[in-house]
Formats: C-alpha cells, sequence, structure tokens
C-alpha cells in the first residue's frame, strides 16, 4: 500500500495524534472560542453542502467513483470536504486554546497540507484512469482547491439529498466534533482544579 493510499484508507483515524496534541496544549482562551464556532458552523456547512451531492461515497475507504460530481460546491472546487476538515480543525484548535495557538494552528495546518497533497494526487490520478478527458476538462476548469467565485457549468444536473438524508450521512462527523468540544470542555474544567 503506498502512502497515498494509506492516508485515504485511514483518513478518519490519521488525525487522531493531532487531536490528542490539541487536547494535550488546550488552554481556555475566550478570545478565540467566537472564532473557532465560525469556523466550525462554516465547514461543516461546507462539508453538508458536499455530501449532499456526493453522498455516503464519502465514507469509503477505496479511492474511485462511479460517476464524477460536478454539481453543488463541486463545481466551485474540486475539494470541497476537505476544506471543509480544514476550517473545522481550525475551529477546535481557536475553541481549545493554547499557550502556543499559533504553533499549534500552523502544525494543524501543514499536517492537513501534507494529508491533502497525497489523498488529492492519489484521487486525481484514480479519476483521471477512470473518466479520462472528462476528468481532465474538470480539472482545468474547476480550481483543486481555492474555490472560483462562479459555478462551472457542466452536465452534471444532479440534486442535492434532502437535508434528513445528508444530515444521516455526516451524523459521524457531526458526533466526532461534539465529542471533541465536550473534551475540550471537559479538559477546562481540570485545568480550574
Amino acid at each position: 500500500m503506498n502512502i497515498g493510499n494509506f492516508f485515504f484508507k485511514y483518513r478518519s483515524y490519521t488525525p487522531i495524534p493531532l487531536a490528542a496534541v490539541i487536547l494535550y496544549n488546550a488552554q481556555h482562551a475566550n478570545a478565540y472560542v467566537v472564532l473557532g464556532l465560525v469556523c466550525i458552523i462554516l465547514g461543516e456547512s461546507i462539508r453538508f453542502w458536499a455530501v449532499s451531492y456526493a453522498g455516503g461515497i464519502t465514507r469509503t475507504t477505496t479511492v474511485g467513483a462511479a460517476m464524477l460530481c460536478t454539481a453543488g460546491p463541486f463545481a466551485h472546487t474540486r475539494n470541497p470536504l476537505y476544506i471543509g476538515n480544514m476550517l473545522m480543525y481550525n475551529g477546535i484548535v481557536l475553541i481549545a486554546g493554547a499557550s502556543n495557538i499559533f504553533a499549534i494552528l500552523m502544525l494543524t495546518w501543514l499536517f492537513f497540507i501534507i494529508q491533502y497533497f497525497l489523498i488529492i494526487n492519489l484521487e486525481e490520478q484514480t479519476l483521471t484512469r477512470i473518466f479520462g478527458a472528462t476528468y481532465l476538462d474538470y480539472t482545468k476548469n474547476v480550481p483543486r482547491i481555492f474555490p472560483r467565485l462562479f459555478r462551472w457549468k457542466s452536465n452534471d444536473i444532479r440534486q442535492p439529498m434532502t437535508f434528513l438524508k445528508t444530515l444521516r450521512t455526516e451524523k459521524r462527523t457531526l458526533q466526532n466534533v461534539v465529542i471533541f468540544l465536550i473534551i475540550i470542555y471537559i479538559r477546562y474544567r481540570l485545568l480550574e482544579q
């Protein structure tokens, strides 16, 4: 298994050491809590929008796709889920606080830049092999990370899933965020004693 496959397959678990570092360094910092909540809400909103179009296939542990999703947020950026994840982790770092918060933020960015660089390269190779010229046209028109302002018009006319179906698909991410915030809160209480 190459490193990109490893990070793709275990992408739900590879941030655990980073989460431990964030928790270990957590110090209540009221100045960043509101900004952190904004980042989490914005990140989860992006994820929710992306999942509503891509569906439960985003939870797979093998790279591939039955069809190319270029609708919704995927008409603005090829990787909206990863943007949402990075925003959410930034929010968690800001809420957790730390005496060296900017170093923790930089570590978070470094971790995700490396992980997503490896994963995105693997995904792009696989999608090029599966969809050929169609995918290459998509990559020429839709940026990898930084979203284009206006959506790219493609032939993908799929409609988003319903709110409840998307919520069921995204529930694990939401549960993880809530659990992480509860652990941060408990850490705050322990530090106060």
